[in-house]
């Protein structure tokens, strides 16, 4: 497989996903890198001077109503492809095939199936559709509707009366299983056309999945559980924030499955509509332990590499590169275990590498529950923002870290702020920090620095760590030399135990190759630039 370059162009629109924490604060970063959201008009699609591609023939066919459109070729450094363009509603369960010469196209918002509703309907029961572009179609059991995408496949979104974006409703999957040396690639026009640059973010929407899981912070009716006993039993739902229509999320399912996603790659996402409304690059709302999520690399997000909402995710292998806000967000109650992530941010651009929150109805129910091991977080400078610190840990959220490394020698690595009856908490086991003179923020009800440090004081925790990482993110003598943490199945049984701590233990531990591209922030050894498309 080999890569060059290509891209898309953008139009304005009125949409957008919530940026940043539950508590709406957004903070794109504050660095050299300015989003300009484009004119609706098209810049002219540059010469191609060494393409290789050659369009197909044509569409192939597409089982929803009015399948996929023809929307002739389009031109870039690896040649001219043809593009075939979604329908705004996947109504049916269809299929996207690998095609040499093809490119699939988001215009604009495209649904995959309706909401089906805050809870799946008695199974052979019809029900009737309320969402005005499903026509009230009568449907059975559930809304039900499936998009595959094959390994390879790549897609991108061209903003249209609305930032492109790809919504999965709830009671429908999406399922998207690229391959190591075929990842499935969503990405902007102008990295089709070949004007994507690594400074470049926020040239389309995203990709988001609506799940029935437990949330809290209700926007969109419904009531949340206000004691640990009455968990389960509320009706909190969200809105997707920014939305023109409806993109509900919530229910009582912390097993929903909203299909699988793996092996796969989005880039130049984070559309910006304006003050704390963005798109970022992947949003699981309320999704559940049955949607299954591996090998993400997130590349230039204006807004948040990952943002996780209610819920329980279980979720390893998780690459966020130049996230222009942070790295990881999670909020609203989610449950949350993740492993094996490398959350690199520039220099001086970006936000928190963590922002770990609910914070906004503080004494809703669930707490945040958050586990994350073998985690490696990178910033060069002073990337703080409003969130101030590295790491933000604050609201209603109870925090456990396990083999991580922080290497953030121009910032502090943590702040907690306590808010609520019961703030924030925070327990590590092996962790290593990298950290400026002060290395830590007490803020809110928190008011003894002291306090944080004694975190870090035991647990085979060192706080003082002369980083030895090479490559940015592999681990050097003094990393390998921190004793790991044996007991991580006690914190989560879908932990893997293993014998270093930070997400690469060494120069043969290559997990993160193939399937990723690389930029100036950090090379992946795959020998393909993000400013390029594989070509196959």
């Amino acid at each position: 497989m080999k890569k060059i370059s290509g891209l898309l162009l953008v139009g304005c629109s009125a949409l957008a996903l919530a940026g940043c924490g539950a508590d709406d604060i957004s903070s794109p970063g504050a660095g050299s890198i300015t989003i300009n959201n484009p004119t609706p008009t098209p810049t002219p699609t540059p010469t191609p001077t060494s393409g290789v591609v050659t369009p197909a023939a044509g569409c192939p066919t597409f089982n929803a109503t009015g399948g996929l459109t023809d929307s002739g070729t389009i031109t870039g450094p690896e040649g001219e492809w043809r593009v075939c363009t979604l329908p705004a509603l996947v109504d049916v369960t269809s299929s996207l095939p690998k095609i040499p010469g093809l490119l699939y196209r988001l215009n604009g918002r495209v649904d995959v199936g309706c909401d089906g509703g805050f809870s799946a309907p008695t199974a052979g029961t019809p029900f009737t559709t309320t969402t005005a572009s499903c026509g009230g179609r009568s449907l059975t059991a559930d809304t039900d509707v499936t998009l595959t995408i094959d390994p390879g496949v790549i897609i991108y979104g061209e903003n249209g009366s609305e930032p492109a974006w790809l919504a999965v409703n709830r009671g429908n999957k999406i399922n998207a299983i690229g391959a190591p040396s075929a990842p499935i690639i969503f990405t902007s026009r102008q990295n089709v056309v070949g004007t994507a640059t690594d400074a470049d973010q926020g040239q389309w929407g995203g990709v988001v999945l609506m799940g029935r899981g437990i949330t809290t912070d209700c926007t969109a009716g419904g009531s949340a559980a206000t004691s640990a006993a009455a968990v389960g039993t509320g009706t909190c739902e969200r809105d997707t924030e920014g939305s023109v229509n409806p993109a509900v999320f919530g229910g009582n399912d912390n097993t929903y499955d909203a299909g699988t996603m793996k092996y796969f790659q989005i880039r130049y996402s984070g559309y910006v509509l304006g003050s704390n409304t963005e798109l970022q690059s992947l949003t699981a709302e309320a999704v559940g332990t049955g949607t299954k999520l591996e090998y993400f690399q997130s590349v230039n997000s204006s807004d948040d590499g990952a943002e996780f909402f209610g819920g329980e995710v279980n979720f390893k292998h998780y690459i966020a590169v130049n996230a222009d806000d942070d790295s990881l967000d999670t909020d609203t109650g989610v449950q949350g275990n993740f492993q094996y992530l490398l959350l690199l941010q520039r220099a001086g651009d970006g936000d928190a590498l963590m922002e770990i929150d609910s914070n906004n109805l503080e004494e809703q129910f669930p707490r945040q529950k958050l586990n994350v091991a073998n985690f490696t977080g990178v910033q060069p400078l002073d990337n703080s923002n409003s969130d101030q610190a590295a790491v933000l840990v604050r609201g209603n959220a109870d925090v456990t870290w396990a083999n991580g490394i922080l290497n953030v020698p121009n910032n502090e690595c943590v702040r907690l702020n306590g808010s609520g009856t019961v703030p924030a908490t925070l327990t590590a086991y092996s962790t290593a920090l990298t950290c400026n003179a002060t290395k830590y923020l007490a803020t809110g009800s928190y008011t003894d620095v002291n306090a944080i440090a004694a975190i870090f004081s035991g647990n085979n925790n060192d706080d003082s760590l002369t980083s030895t990482l090479t490559d940015t993110f592999v681990n050097g003598t003094n990393e390998s030399a921190v004793v790991a943490y044996a007991d991580i199945a006690n914190i989560s049984s879908t932990f893997d135990a293993v014998s270093y701590i930070g997400a690469v233990k060494d120069a043969a531990d290559t997990w993160y190759r193939g399937w990723t591209c690389d930029n100036a922030t950090a090379d992946f050894g795959s020998g393909e630039a993000c400013t390029a498309l594989p070509v196959t």
